[in-house]
């Protein structure tokens, strides 16, 4: 071996010893209790996020030179990386619970932000996995700014953000979720502003990080985060599949699937799910797994907001986002909860492309004492604007029955940019139920059995004007939304790029 052989085999032996004591996380011991209390250590996440063989490690010696006298911090606490998803590529960050509880320590917070600049930079989704206690105590804050959460702002709408808690996540860390366009807990994960013994000092209240911030509360009760999985096996599947109905960012469109159920077809079972009378209930759930292409409906939110329904799914190959209400469920009302979770899928959906579908079936948006405190109102607006800035083709469907601001929230506005505006031929329309609004307008009976028959006729009197594009026969349904897919294809082979939305926000 020649003296400069000599000399770079003991620079590479070096190197390879700093690797090696980067990738040990926090140590054989720690790293097994880990992994036995059920969950997957940091690499391991990584390693199923991203495909087999690609993932690439970034900022692998951050905290690896230890500092007055403190022992190096591998990885400081957080893996992070790139590689490919499907093929696509991706870049990925896991807090490692085993490293200081997982808590962010400077240069990880730089870390954190490096990899939302080069998320807006290469134009690739970010993912997040969260398990750790927040900043570090030890910071002195010394690093870049703007930190990570302004890059985080900053990356919103340009590409796909997603947020996975799979242990308890606090302070810092924890807001990560809320600046996601996708949240998915695990059963064993927890997120809080403070943890309960900040909780205890602060405010003297005693609680566990369950009864704090477990699933229980954020997925069913805030709706912070989305959905729930099992484990951490089902989290990382859950976000791989989300992500393939988007497309890497914003200045691209989402790709179609060509092959498996995108072909036309008749909807011969949908007279059995959905009867003409009104007031019958069916789950909307069952009509979308028959509408949509086979096993590719995603719902989004599934335990809050529960009388709207968002979720995506393929409709001949083609990525959509579909809201609907669900008539078992308080008949389709629209609560502040469903209104606000339908808002942020229409954001999520008009800032990469992904036409959306609305199937209404709703009396209107809530009333009552409970409904005006909770700001029913405010959230309706909100989703009414949402709809009304949508730049991607909608499609509107009215089912059975839709009334009052209910129907123009769902995008039934006459003229309101719809590619197409359609109707089942038994629907009833009006500005309220005439059963429950004929009273409050002391109608007599005569007046009350003339508006309650424009009502039960007035997909045809609609149409009549107009306002629908056509009346068609519900198991014709599939046939007639692709249809308008089609139409709208000019515009979707156009130049794309980031929306700006302007006004203010109700």
């Amino acid at each position: 071996m020649s003296t400069e052989n000599q000399e770079w085999a003991a620079i590479l032996q070096t190197l390879q010893l700093r690797r090696t004591a980067a990738q040990a996380m926090g140590g054989s011991e720690k790293v097994q209790r880990h992994r036995n209390s059920g969950k997957q250590d940091a690499r391991q996440r990584l390693t199923q996020l991203f495909d087999a063989g690609t993932f690439v490690e970034l900022g692998a010696f951050v905290g690896g030179v230890g500092a007055d006298e403190n022992a190096p911090v591998p990885a400081d606490a957080l893996v992070a990386g790139f590689g490919e998803i499907e093929g696509r590529p991706a870049l990925g960050a896991a807090e490692d619970f085993t490293v200081l509880g997982g808590s962010i320590g400077d240069g990880a917070a730089d870390k954190r932000y490096r990899l939302t600049q080069l998320a807006a930079q290469e134009r690739v989704p970010l993912i997040f996995m969260l398990e750790g206690a927040g900043h570090r105590l030890t910071n002195t804050h010394a690093g870049r700014r703007p930190n990570d959460l302004q890059g985080l702002a900053d990356l919103s709408g340009q590409v796909p953000i997603v947020c996975l808690v799979m242990g308890a996540a606090a302070g810092h860390g924890a807001l990560t979720a809320p600046m996601s366009d996708f949240v998915v807990m695990t059963e064993a994960a927890s997120m809080f502003a403070a943890g309960p013994p900040l909780v205890k000092a602060a405010t003297g209240e005693i609680v566990t990080k369950e009864q704090l911030g477990g699933p229980q509360v954020h997925v069913a009760v805030s709706g912070v985060a989305h959905n729930l999985c099992v484990d951490d096996e089902a989290a990382i599947d859950l976000a791989r599949k989300y992500l393939s109905y988007f497309p890497l960012n914003a200045w691209e469109r989402p790709a179609k699937k060509t092959h498996g159920d995108v072909e036309e077809r008749s909807l011969d079972a949908i007279l059995d799910l959905i009867s003409p009378n009104s007031r019958r209930p069916y789950r909307m759930r069952k009509v979308l797994e028959l509408l949509v292409d086979e096993d590719s409906l995603l719902e989004i939110q599934p335990k809050f907001g529960a009388s709207v329904v968002v979720a995506l799914a393929r409709l001949g190959g083609h990525s959509v986002a579909i809201i609907a209400n669900d008539p078992s469920v308080m008949a389709g009302t629209i609560d502040a909860d469903g209104a606000d979770k339908a808002t942020h899928f229409m954001d999520v959906a008009g800032a990469f492309h992904l036409p959306v579908i609305f199937l209404a079936d709703n009396p209107g948006v809530m009333g009552g004492t409970r409904a005006e405190q909770s700001g029913a109102l405010r959230h309706a607006a909100r989703m009414f604007v949402a709809q009304r800035r949508l730049k991607v083709p909608k499609l509107h469907v009215t089912l059975r029955k839709a009334f009052g601001f209910g129907s123009s929230i769902m995008a039934m506005n006459p003229f309101d940019g719809q590619t197409l505006s359609l109707a089942f031929p038994a629907v009833t329309l009006g500005s309220s139920p005439v059963a429950s609004g004929a009273d409050s307008a002391k109608l007599d009976e005569a007046t009350r059995a003339r508006i309650e028959a424009e009502q039960v006729g007035g997909s045809y009197q609609i149409a009549d004007r107009m306002v629908y594009d056509d009346i068609i026969d519900p198991r014709d349904l599939r046939n007639a939304l692709m249809r308008g897919l089609k139409l709208s294809a000019g515009r979707q082979s156009g130049v794309c790029e980031p929306r700006l939305v302007s006004g203010i926000t109700p």
